[in-house]
Protein backbone atom coordinates (compact mmCIF):
# COMPACT_ATOMS: atom_id res chain seq x y z
CA UNK A 1 0.00 0.00 0.00
CA UNK A 2 1.31 3.55 -0.75
CA UNK A 3 0.21 7.09 -1.23
CA UNK A 4 -0.29 6.64 -4.69
CA UNK A 5 -3.04 4.03 -4.49
CA UNK A 6 -4.68 5.31 -1.46
CA UNK A 7 -5.03 8.91 -3.77
CA UNK A 8 -6.39 7.13 -6.26
CA UNK A 9 -8.61 4.59 -4.39
CA UNK A 10 -10.23 8.07 -3.10
CA UNK A 11 -10.60 9.41 -6.44
CA UNK A 12 -12.36 6.33 -7.97
CA UNK A 13 -14.56 7.00 -4.73
CA UNK A 14 -15.62 10.55 -5.38
CA UNK A 15 -15.73 10.19 -8.87
CA UNK A 16 -18.13 7.23 -8.95
CA UNK A 17 -15.75 5.79 -11.94
CA UNK A 18 -12.38 5.06 -13.54
CA UNK A 19 -12.48 7.33 -16.31
CA UNK A 20 -13.41 10.32 -14.52
CA UNK A 21 -10.96 9.56 -11.72
CA UNK A 22 -8.21 9.05 -14.40
CA UNK A 23 -9.06 12.25 -15.64
CA UNK A 24 -8.60 14.31 -12.72
CA UNK A 25 -5.36 12.60 -11.83
CA UNK A 26 -4.11 13.01 -15.09
CA UNK A 27 -3.77 9.29 -15.60
CA UNK A 28 -4.36 6.83 -18.33
CA UNK A 29 -7.40 4.59 -17.37
CA UNK A 30 -5.58 1.15 -16.95
CA UNK A 31 -3.03 3.29 -14.84
CA UNK A 32 -5.92 3.39 -12.38
CA UNK A 33 -6.83 0.36 -12.94
CA UNK A 34 -3.23 -1.11 -12.02
CA UNK A 35 -3.09 0.94 -8.65
CA UNK A 36 -6.88 -0.38 -7.37
CA UNK A 37 -5.58 -3.90 -8.25
CA UNK A 38 -2.28 -3.59 -6.31
CA UNK A 39 -4.25 -1.83 -3.58
CA UNK A 40 -6.84 -4.61 -3.53
CA UNK A 41 -3.78 -7.17 -3.57
CA UNK A 42 -2.26 -5.71 -0.64
CA UNK A 43 -4.93 -5.95 1.48
CA UNK A 44 -6.70 -8.94 -0.13
CA UNK A 45 -10.19 -7.99 -0.44
CA UNK A 46 -12.38 -6.29 -3.34
CA UNK A 47 -12.52 -2.23 -2.30
CA UNK A 48 -15.35 -1.79 -5.60
CA UNK A 49 -18.12 -3.27 -7.00
CA UNK A 50 -18.53 -2.99 -11.08
CA UNK A 51 -21.20 -2.70 -13.23
CA UNK A 52 -21.49 -1.13 -16.55
CA UNK A 53 -23.34 2.18 -15.89
CA UNK A 54 -21.98 2.20 -12.01
CA UNK A 55 -18.86 1.69 -9.78
CA UNK A 56 -19.35 1.66 -6.01
CA UNK A 57 -17.92 0.78 -2.60
CA UNK A 58 -17.97 -2.56 -1.52
CA UNK A 59 -18.36 -3.47 1.72
CA UNK A 60 -14.55 -3.53 2.45
CA UNK A 61 -14.05 -0.10 0.26
CA UNK A 62 -16.53 1.82 2.61
CA UNK A 63 -14.37 0.09 5.86
CA UNK A 64 -11.23 1.71 4.07
CA UNK A 65 -12.43 5.02 2.91
CA UNK A 66 -12.18 6.99 6.37
CA UNK A 67 -8.46 5.67 7.06
CA UNK A 68 -7.83 6.46 4.01
CA UNK A 69 -9.10 10.01 4.03
CA UNK A 70 -7.52 10.48 7.74
CA UNK A 71 -4.10 9.15 6.03
CA UNK A 72 -4.16 11.79 3.28
CA UNK A 73 -4.44 14.14 6.02
CA UNK A 74 -2.09 12.91 8.20
CA UNK A 75 0.76 13.44 5.11
CA UNK A 76 -0.36 17.15 4.40
CA UNK A 77 0.42 18.02 7.38
CA UNK A 78 3.64 15.98 7.65
CA UNK A 79 5.20 17.23 3.79
CA UNK A 80 3.56 21.37 5.18
CA UNK A 81 5.73 20.49 8.72
CA UNK A 82 8.87 19.93 6.52
CA UNK A 83 8.13 22.78 4.53
CA UNK A 84 7.88 24.93 7.29
CA UNK A 85 11.09 24.25 8.33
CA UNK A 86 12.50 25.70 4.84
CA UNK A 87 13.98 29.62 4.79
CA UNK A 88 11.59 32.07 4.24
CA UNK A 89 13.34 33.19 0.67
CA UNK A 90 12.69 29.43 -0.26
CA UNK A 91 10.28 29.26 -3.28
CA UNK A 92 7.21 27.24 -3.44
CA UNK A 93 3.54 27.26 -5.10
CA UNK A 94 0.50 29.45 -3.61
CA UNK A 95 -3.08 27.78 -4.54
CA UNK A 96 -6.00 29.88 -4.23
CA UNK A 97 -9.47 29.45 -5.76
CA UNK A 98 -11.32 32.57 -6.42
CA UNK A 99 -15.13 33.63 -7.72
CA UNK A 100 -15.30 35.12 -11.22
CA UNK A 101 -15.42 38.62 -9.97
CA UNK A 102 -13.16 38.61 -7.24
CA UNK A 103 -10.50 37.25 -9.56
CA UNK A 104 -11.08 40.42 -11.63
CA UNK A 105 -11.46 43.01 -9.54
CA UNK A 106 -9.90 42.02 -6.47
CA UNK A 107 -6.53 39.93 -7.02
CA UNK A 108 -4.63 41.44 -9.44
CA UNK A 109 -3.46 44.71 -7.28
CA UNK A 110 -3.49 42.09 -4.02
CA UNK A 111 -0.82 39.57 -5.89
CA UNK A 112 0.99 42.68 -7.44
CA UNK A 113 1.81 43.20 -3.69
CA UNK A 114 2.19 39.81 -2.42
CA UNK A 115 4.68 38.73 -4.99
CA UNK A 116 7.28 42.12 -4.87
CA UNK A 117 7.01 40.88 -1.46
CA UNK A 118 7.53 36.94 -2.45
CA UNK A 119 9.35 36.44 -5.81
CA UNK A 120 9.90 33.04 -5.17
CA UNK A 121 6.75 31.53 -4.94
CA UNK A 122 4.80 30.75 -7.49
CA UNK A 123 0.70 31.89 -7.53
CA UNK A 124 -2.01 30.09 -9.23
CA UNK A 125 -5.19 31.43 -9.57
CA UNK A 126 -8.27 29.40 -10.52
CA UNK A 127 -11.63 30.48 -10.71
CA UNK A 128 -15.45 29.63 -10.31
CA UNK A 129 -18.45 29.65 -8.40
CA UNK A 130 -19.02 29.57 -4.90
CA UNK A 131 -19.69 25.95 -4.80
CA UNK A 132 -16.49 24.98 -7.00
CA UNK A 133 -14.44 27.15 -4.92
CA UNK A 134 -15.90 25.45 -1.82
CA UNK A 135 -15.10 22.11 -3.49
CA UNK A 136 -11.79 22.79 -4.39
CA UNK A 137 -10.82 23.86 -0.73
CA UNK A 138 -12.25 20.37 0.05
CA UNK A 139 -11.23 18.58 -2.00
CA UNK A 140 -7.34 19.92 -0.83
CA UNK A 141 -6.67 21.52 -4.57
CA UNK A 142 -5.96 24.85 -3.44
CA UNK A 143 -4.76 26.74 -0.20
CA UNK A 144 -7.58 28.72 0.10
CA UNK A 145 -10.77 29.87 -1.12
CA UNK A 146 -12.46 33.79 -2.08
CA UNK A 147 -16.39 33.12 -1.73
CA UNK A 148 -19.08 35.12 -0.72
CA UNK A 149 -21.34 34.38 2.48
CA UNK A 150 -19.98 30.77 1.84
CA UNK A 151 -20.38 28.33 5.06
CA UNK A 152 -19.56 24.64 5.49
CA UNK A 153 -18.26 22.76 8.59
CA UNK A 154 -15.43 21.38 6.75
CA UNK A 155 -14.03 24.79 6.35
CA UNK A 156 -13.10 27.32 8.49
CA UNK A 157 -14.62 30.68 7.47
CA UNK A 158 -13.44 34.35 7.95
CA UNK A 159 -14.91 37.68 6.54
CA UNK A 160 -12.87 40.23 5.12
CA UNK A 161 -15.52 42.72 4.39
CA UNK A 162 -19.16 43.31 3.21
CA UNK A 163 -19.51 43.80 -0.90
CA UNK A 164 -23.45 44.85 -0.79
CA UNK A 165 -24.89 44.62 -4.50
CA UNK A 166 -25.56 48.26 -5.18
CA UNK A 167 -28.14 49.78 -7.72
CA UNK A 168 -26.64 51.64 -10.37
CA UNK A 169 -27.25 53.48 -13.73
CA UNK A 170 -25.65 55.62 -16.24
CA UNK A 171 -25.41 59.57 -15.13
CA UNK A 172 -27.34 60.45 -18.02
CA UNK A 173 -30.57 58.43 -17.58
CA UNK A 174 -33.39 60.29 -15.33
CA UNK A 175 -33.98 57.90 -13.07
CA UNK A 176 -30.16 58.25 -11.82
CA UNK A 177 -30.82 62.16 -11.41
CA UNK A 178 -33.29 61.56 -8.14
CA UNK A 179 -30.42 59.50 -6.12
CA UNK A 180 -33.15 58.25 -3.83
CA UNK A 181 -36.15 55.57 -5.39
CA UNK A 182 -38.97 53.33 -4.01
CA UNK A 183 -38.95 49.90 -4.94
CA UNK A 184 -41.94 50.54 -6.23
CA UNK A 185 -40.74 52.78 -8.87
CA UNK A 186 -37.36 50.62 -9.94
CA UNK A 187 -39.72 47.77 -10.72
CA UNK A 188 -40.68 49.55 -14.06
CA UNK A 189 -37.41 50.93 -14.88
CA UNK A 190 -35.10 48.48 -17.58
CA UNK A 191 -32.77 46.44 -15.71
CA UNK A 192 -30.22 44.26 -16.38
CA UNK A 193 -29.84 40.53 -14.45
CA UNK A 194 -26.79 38.49 -14.68
CA UNK A 195 -25.68 34.79 -13.79
CA UNK A 196 -29.38 33.38 -13.28
CA UNK A 197 -29.96 31.18 -10.40
CA UNK A 198 -26.40 32.68 -8.73
CA UNK A 199 -26.44 33.93 -5.14
CA UNK A 200 -26.40 37.51 -6.98
CA UNK A 201 -29.44 37.12 -9.10
CA UNK A 202 -31.74 35.20 -6.39
CA UNK A 203 -31.15 38.41 -3.79
CA UNK A 204 -31.82 40.65 -6.77
CA UNK A 205 -35.28 38.40 -7.67
CA UNK A 206 -35.66 38.64 -3.92
CA UNK A 207 -35.98 41.43 -3.15
CA UNK A 208 -38.55 42.02 -5.71
CA UNK A 209 -40.42 38.83 -4.86
CA UNK A 210 -40.89 39.90 -1.32
CA UNK A 211 -42.59 43.18 -2.35
CA UNK A 212 -45.17 41.43 -4.57
CA UNK A 213 -43.59 43.20 -7.94
CA UNK A 214 -42.14 41.88 -10.81
CA UNK A 215 -39.15 43.33 -12.22
CA UNK A 216 -38.87 44.93 -15.77
CA UNK A 217 -35.96 42.93 -16.82
CA UNK A 218 -35.11 44.28 -20.41
CA UNK A 219 -31.37 42.15 -20.64
CA UNK A 220 -30.09 39.16 -19.39
CA UNK A 221 -26.19 37.98 -19.38
CA UNK A 222 -24.18 35.84 -18.11
CA UNK A 223 -21.27 37.90 -16.03
CA UNK A 224 -21.01 40.73 -13.86
CA UNK A 225 -18.53 42.69 -16.25
CA UNK A 226 -20.57 41.89 -19.19
CA UNK A 227 -23.63 43.13 -17.00
CA UNK A 228 -21.60 46.42 -16.02
CA UNK A 229 -20.61 47.46 -19.77
CA UNK A 230 -24.44 46.98 -20.69
CA UNK A 231 -25.41 49.93 -17.81
CA UNK A 232 -22.35 52.14 -19.14
CA UNK A 233 -24.02 51.63 -22.28
CA UNK A 234 -27.35 52.83 -20.80
CA UNK A 235 -29.13 49.93 -22.11
CA UNK A 236 -30.70 49.19 -18.33
CA UNK A 237 -29.80 49.37 -14.90
CA UNK A 238 -28.80 46.89 -13.00
CA UNK A 239 -27.79 45.43 -8.91
CA UNK A 240 -24.07 44.74 -9.20
CA UNK A 241 -21.41 44.15 -6.69
CA UNK A 242 -19.57 47.26 -4.77
CA UNK A 243 -16.54 45.82 -5.43
CA UNK A 244 -17.37 45.86 -9.30
CA UNK A 245 -18.14 49.21 -9.18
CA UNK A 246 -16.02 51.16 -6.90
CA UNK A 247 -14.19 53.16 -10.01
CA UNK A 248 -17.01 53.68 -12.08
CA UNK A 249 -18.57 55.36 -9.10
CA UNK A 250 -15.20 57.63 -8.03
CA UNK A 251 -14.95 58.79 -11.70
CA UNK A 252 -18.81 59.20 -12.19
CA UNK A 253 -19.28 57.29 -14.45
CA UNK A 254 -21.91 55.38 -12.95
CA UNK A 255 -24.21 56.72 -10.03
CA UNK A 256 -25.92 54.62 -7.62
CA UNK A 257 -29.20 55.20 -6.12
CA UNK A 258 -30.50 54.12 -2.85
CA UNK A 259 -33.86 52.63 -2.41
CA UNK A 260 -35.02 54.10 0.61
CA UNK A 261 -38.18 51.27 1.35
CA UNK A 262 -35.86 48.29 1.33
CA UNK A 263 -33.25 46.68 2.99
CA UNK A 264 -29.69 47.00 1.38
CA UNK A 265 -28.32 43.60 0.05
CA UNK A 266 -25.70 42.88 1.99
CA UNK A 267 -23.08 39.83 1.49
CA UNK A 268 -19.58 39.25 2.92
CA UNK A 269 -16.65 38.53 0.95
CA UNK A 270 -15.42 35.45 2.62
CA UNK A 271 -11.78 33.27 2.64
CA UNK A 272 -11.85 30.14 3.28
CA UNK A 273 -9.90 26.61 4.53
CA UNK A 274 -9.69 23.60 5.01
CA UNK A 275 -9.98 22.37 8.80
CA UNK A 276 -7.59 19.20 8.05
CA UNK A 277 -5.19 21.46 6.01
CA UNK A 278 -1.93 23.34 7.51
CA UNK A 279 -1.51 26.74 5.93
CA UNK A 280 1.83 27.07 4.75
CA UNK A 281 3.73 30.18 5.07
CA UNK A 282 3.21 31.46 1.34
CA UNK A 283 -0.49 31.12 2.04
CA UNK A 284 -0.35 32.36 5.45
CA UNK A 285 1.55 35.51 4.25
CA UNK A 286 -0.98 35.81 1.13
CA UNK A 287 -3.37 35.70 3.68
CA UNK A 288 -2.09 38.41 6.35
CA UNK A 289 -2.17 40.61 3.21
CA UNK A 290 -5.46 40.15 2.31
CA UNK A 291 -6.36 40.96 5.75
CA UNK A 292 -4.72 43.91 5.75
CA UNK A 293 -5.51 45.10 2.32
CA UNK A 294 -9.44 44.43 3.01
CA UNK A 295 -11.69 46.39 5.47
CA UNK A 296 -15.63 47.11 6.42
CA UNK A 297 -15.55 50.05 4.16
CA UNK A 298 -13.85 48.25 0.76
CA UNK A 299 -10.42 48.00 -0.45
CA UNK A 300 -9.17 51.30 0.46
CA UNK A 301 -5.49 49.96 1.12
CA UNK A 302 -5.20 48.66 -2.06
Amino acid sequence: MDIDQIETFLAVATYGGFHRAAQALRLSQPAVSARIHLLEESLGAKLFVRSRAHVALSPAGRTLRPHAENLLRAVSVARQAVHEQQPASASGVLSIAAGLSISTYLLPDILKKYQSANPGVMVSVRSGNSMQVLKMVLDGEVDLGLARSLHHPEVETQSLRDDPLLFVGHPSLPATRKRRLKLQDVESLPLIFYDRGSSDWTLTNGLFRRAGLLPNVVLEVEGIETCKRMVLRRLGLAFLPQLAVTSELKSARLRAIQITDAEPLHRSLDVIRSRHKALGGAAQRFLNLLQSATDSEGVSKI
